[in-house]
């Protein structure tokens, strides 16, 4: 089978250790289900396993992927819920088991053409979603909707301010803000992105660097070290900033006095819970909303998307489809 895989790591080039070609049907696990994969999405997660910035259990070579849309044996259509983790362990909520983990750490990357997951993994496939649009849920629109219904607890009329515009969990922020009845200013450094997010619904746009016209209840990070000082200046008091990546990088000061003195709540937030993905697949449906595809290329052409993702050329999610 065709599939997307790490042969081995490079912090400083990692599309040199990106393969795309051809390696054996993955094995199945009892309770676990092959799926014909119909499309899949490129994330951030995905470059820092090629960087080795992540601790996976499995060797090489390793197939790259976290989430994926497709259809079982009998012909039964699956979004594929990414996160390999016991509820009871975290306490009703399987991101917060210890143990917890997502399919390419675990060796079962969905970026291929055949792969296996388990069945409790499997939610039916909306059928009003393109496989496309379906693919970019279990990753990017579940973590933003974790971020915003589950750690800010956002309300309509809150104010939410989001770092950066274009990217995956960005773009899926500001959809469903918008939807659900609050007020978002964006910040970016790009004009055309600036732009686009307005005609996505974006109160208010400002480009990187200015000064904010006023702070904002919730603020949501995604970018980590450049914009941190940033997001915590910029959140009222008693206000949320909620980070659920660094793709900027990991060590940012914190200031410890705004924190305390403002009583600021610092939330991270990774992936969702199924029940989670359930939730958002009613709230897409219900309001109509539809994930934002930046670009469809088929899985042989996957480096194409890997080198897009890295320059920063992406509007929405890139998909794979084999």
């Amino acid at each position: 089978m065709l599939a997307a895989f790490a042969h081995t790591t490079s912090a400083d080039d990692p599309l040199a250790a990106l393969t795309v070609g051809e390696l054996p049907e993955p094995a199945v696990p009892d309770g676990w289900v092959p799926l014909t994969v119909k499309a899949a999405t490129v994330n951030h997660h995905d470059l820092w396993t090629l960087r080795g910035s992540v601790a996976p259990s499995a060797g090489f070579p390793r197939v790259l992927g976290t989430d994926a849309a497709g259809v079982d044996d009998d012909g039964n259509e699956y979004v594929v819920h990414a996160v390999l983790g016991d509820s009871l362990r975290g306490r009703g909520d399987e991101t917060l088991d210890p143990r917890r983990t997502v399919l390419s750490d675990a060796g079962h990357g969905t970026l291929a053409e055949r792969i296996v997951v388990p069945r409790r993994n499997l939610v039916p496939k909306p059928a009003e979603l393109s496989w496309a649009e379906t693919a970019c849920l279990p990753t990017a629109w579940l973590t933003a909707y974790r971020m915003l219904f589950t750690r800010a607890r956002a309300r309509p009329g809150d104010r939410l301010l989001v770092q950066g515009a274009g990217g995956g969990v960005s773009t899926a922020v500001l959809l469903l803000a918008r939807a659900a009845g609050l007020w978002v200013r964006v910040v970016t450094r790009d004009p055309a992105k600036a732009e686009r997010v307005t005609e996505l619904g974006a109160n208010e746009v400002v480009m990187a660097g200015q000064r904010l016209p006023s702070d904002c209840d919730i603020v949501v990070d995604t970018v980590g070290q450049a914009t941190w000082k940033a997001s915590l200046a910029a959140a009222v008091p008693g206000g949320t900033v909620v980070l659920c990546g660094a793709t900027s990088g990991f060590d940012a000061p914190t200031n410890l006095g705004r924190l305390f003195s403002r009583q600021l709540t610092v939330a991270g937030s990774t992936m969702g819970t199924r029940t989670e993905l359930e939730d958002l697949i009613r709230f897409l449906l219900a309001g109509g909303i539809r994930p934002l595809v930046d670009s469809v290329a088929p899985l042989a052409s996957a480096r194409d998307q890997f080198d897009r993702l890295i320059c920063g050329r992406v509007f929405g999610k890139l998909v794979v489809e084999p």
